[in-house]
């Protein structure tokens, strides 16, 4: 191989063996993940016993601690080193799942969530750092597109196989599915990950904190923060509302973890096009954009009821039907990734421009509590718009199901007017922004 160009094109490709071997447990770990995280308020509920309100509050809380802990736990595996760190985690993840699958009893099941939990969010930090740990400037960028493209196929995966589990041997089943990817992973890991790049590179306890504090007081950051989450609280639906959604309204043959493969499968085929379209435009432009989408994607998800009045239970589509409320169900999530696209990249750019220079990658690590903040609400509002709206039936008499659900859709109204709130905001968000960097004034923090 004399071809320089070659040569440097093969290189890209040439990463150390902890890189692949991340890489691959990252993919079980995000077929496990994604595998409960679909079903998570189901099997709360119709298995452990709670009711929807707090299935999900539980979820959401759980799902918010991922989001928070790993600028800390990740902090704790500089100092542990990662290969420790990653160990730990997955051992943990193992015995959560099988914790969570094997004793669905309420006194166990917050336990195991709080062991997933911090499991979890060893994860994110380790897997990214492994990453960044085993490349260069020169192959940073296709190293993290492989991990990217990764993280959606795992997504993919396991939303793949948690409906025909659910229906062929229950929802316990799921965890124990998800038991079993962790445990390869483990596996794995003990017998293929090793680093010789052992350096830390992370952070301290009390920077992180100092760094989280300045976040939280730039007032700036925050109003972007608070902003963005109207996205993700839409976004979140997709786990928190929609399963039980579809099938209490169309039926127990219905898969929402098939429907919900939609939104990576758009990320996936759409990102790099869209961003790629968009590199003209200023960041907080794109994320307008998509702010604007989410509303759209809602009021769609809403019109399948209107729509089954007037098509009955059943469209043909030539060869297949499908019911009026899955068909716009799958029309919203289509939207929604859509919307991804446009906002997520651009929104990573336009925080780390606001961020002090020298701290961009502190700042960073804090960028995703628009994530923690949605999970709280989103899931915790969905919670209470269900028992209005689309209460489980096992709470209803008998012949009551119709009448019940009859104003079911109406709970994607409330998450369509809080897009357009979001999407509002932005906007004066922008046009204040740039008035105060006009006049050369430090903005607003």
């Amino acid at each position: 191989m004399d071809n320089p160009a070659a040569q440097s094109r093969h290189a890209t490709w040439q990463f150390p063996r902890a890189f692949w071997t991340a890489n691959i447990v990252e993919l079980f770990e995000r077929s496990a993940y994604y595998a409960v995280f679909i079903a998570i308020t189901l099997y709360l509920s119709r298995i452990v016993g709670f009711n929807d309100i707090w299935s999900a509050w539980l979820s959401g809380a759980f799902s918010a601690g991922m989001y928070f802990l790993p600028p800390f736990t990740g902090a704790f595996a500089d100092k542990i080193g990662f290969r420790k760190a990653i160990i730990l985690a997955f051992s943990l993840l193992t015995i959560g799942y099988f914790t969570l699958g094997a004793l669905p009893y309420k006194e166990t099941v917050v336990p195991a969530l709080v062991i997933l939990m911090f499991g979890g969010s060893f994860i994110k930090s380790i897997i990214t750092g492994t990453v960044a740990k085993n490349t260069t400037s020169e192959t940073r960028a296709r190293a993290f597109s492989i991990f990217y493209g990764i993280v959606n196929v795992g997504s993919f995966l396991g939303k793949t196989f948690a409906y025909p589990l659910r229906l062929q041997w229950g929802l316990e089943s799921i965890n124990f599915y998800a038991a079993a990817m962790t445990c390869i992973a483990l596996i794995c890991v003990i017998f293929f990950y090793k680093t010789t790049h052992t350096e830390g590179e992370g952070k301290s306890f009390a920077e992180i904190w100092s760094g989280f504090i300045r976040v939280a007081t730039n007032a700036r950051l925050v109003l972007l923060i608070i902003i963005v989450t109207g996205f993700w609280i839409i976004q979140q639906q997709m786990y928190a509302t929609m399963p039980k959604y579809i099938l209490r309204t169309v039926g127990e043959h219905a898969s929402p973890e098939w429907i919900a493969n939609i939104n990576p499968l758009i990320v996936m085929s759409s990102v790099v096009f869209i961003t790629k379209w968009m590199h003209r435009a200023k960041a907080i432009t794109s994320m307008t954009v998509g702010m604007f989408l989410m509303p759209v994607s809602a009021i769609c998800m809403a019109a399948g009821a209107l729509l089954q009045m007037s098509t009955g239970n059943s469209i043909s589509f030539g060869l297949f039907a499908a019911h009026p409320i899955t068909v716009m169900m799958i029309a919203g999530i289509t939207i929604q990734g859509f919307a991804e696209c446009f906002i997520s990249p651009r929104y990573l750019e336009f925080f780390s421009l606001q961020a002090p220079k020298g701290e961009e990658g502190l700042y960073l690590g804090f960028s995703h509590l628009h994530s923690f903040l949605s999970s709280l609400i989103g899931f915790g509002l969905s919670g209470y718009l269900l028992s209005a709206y689309c209460p489980d039936p096992a709470t209803l008499a008998a012949g009551e199901t119709s009448q019940a659900y009859a104003h079911a859709h109406y709970i994607w109204y409330y998450f369509s007017a809080i897009g357009f709130t979001s999407g509002i905001a932005l906007l004066l968000y922008q046009r204040i922004t740039q008035r105060l960097d006009a006049k050369n004034l430090p903005g607003i923090s």
